[in-house]
């Protein structure tokens, strides 16, 4: 569990009373934080009280004395209509968030540089999640796995030097993380989808955006280039300047991939191992060879190949190496 202690002292609502509510209420409670917890289905509620986290209905509270809502992504906040719990929250000027957040904040105090990578897409991310988790395990490294994956985020081990954070973000995970900001943030793709929850194509685009446009300054995106809109994406963030399109210390700020190779081949994965290729002018997209499987195959080691680079440093030269191994194990090298 992770101690969620940038509330302590403080009173916090929390609507929502899943595996991830349930999560998130502990981890508050074990961090010091006075919690009030309510659900709309009676068992919920029950099950959480049994469990001692104090529960009562949020319709009765003093929303006044209320530091945050703690919100599952499961519950609407925008659309169709924001849940009856987000108009109270919003209309005392309480923040609305979510355990992503929580996690995000908890590691800035605790363990501001320990590695966090977040990854998200309409399709693939949970293959592209569960790969990169292998890899870095394969490299000895203390990996934590979770998110939208299955476990709740903040079910894991708390954030520390050496200990990855491996996190499958959905987009009602983002849109609750205002300060989402990973070592390594992984957007794969954006299709038509959740149009139900966030209105329009171009909202959900946004939010997906946020989770690549929010990493730490020394950190680095991977955005896939194979659809227009994040092809749009990479293209903001590259004249954002602070994730520019260039290579820093030998890491990339900005990694593209575009798996149909027709924007642009400057940097290319093979054999499970990243090979230079000669770089245009104000584009580093990756391009990334057929011939190694199917597309949605090559799409995730290709991910997975990059996370590792974004991530290499002096002391672990054998995380390429372990690269290829890892994908052979999958059948996939």
């Amino acid at each position: 569990m992770i101690p969620v202690t940038t509330f302590a002292g403080k009173k916090v609502a929390l609507f929502g009373l899943g595996a991830s509510g349930l999560a998130s209420a502990s981890a508050l409670l074990a961090g010091g934080v006075d919690v009030v917890a309510f659900d709309d289905i009676e068992g919920s509620v029950e099950k959480a009280h049994a469990a001692g986290i104090p529960t009562e209905d949020l319709r009765r509270i003093d929303w006044a004395r209320i530091s945050a809502l703690v919100l599952a992504p499961g519950v609407p906040l925008t659309h169709p209509a924001p849940h009856w719990t987000v108009g109270l929250a919003r209309n005392a000027a309480v923040e609305v968030i979510g355990d992503i957040e929580l996690f995000c904040r908890e590691r800035r105090r605790v363990a501001p540089h320990a590695p966090f990578i977040a990854i998200t897409g309409t399709n693939g991310k949970s293959t592209t999640t569960a790969l990169v988790a292998h890899l870095f395990t394969s490299a000895n490294y203390d990996v934590q796995l979770g998110g939208n994956i299955g476990t709740a985020i903040l079910s894991l081990e708390p954030p520390a030097p050496g200990r990855v954070h491996v996190i499958e973000c959905s987009s009602f995970q983002i849109d609750l993380a205002p300060s989402l900001d990973p070592s390594i943030g992984i957007l794969l793709n954006v299709t038509e989808d959740h149009l139900d929850r966030h209105g329009t194509i171009a909202d959900y685009a946004a939010i997906k955006e946020r989770l690549v446009a929010g990493v730490q300054r020394d950190g680095t995106a991977i955005v896939g280039v194979d659809d227009n809109l994040c092809q749009a994406v990479a293209d903001r963030i590259g004249r954002a300047g602070d994730l520019a399109d260039d290579v820093a210390d030998g890491l990339f700020r900005l990694l593209r991939f575009d798996v149909d190779c027709d924007r642009g081949p400057t940097r290319g994965i093979h054999g499970g191992n990243v090979c230079p290729y000669r770089s245009s002018p104000g584009n580093n997209s990756t391009r990334v060879s057929r011939s190694a499987g199917s597309s949605s195959a090559v799409k995730s080691c290709s991910y997975c190949a990059a996370s590792c680079r974004a991530f290499i440093r002096a002391e672990r030269p054998c995380l390429v190496r372990c690269t290829a191994l890892a994908l052979r194990s999958f059948g996939w090298g």
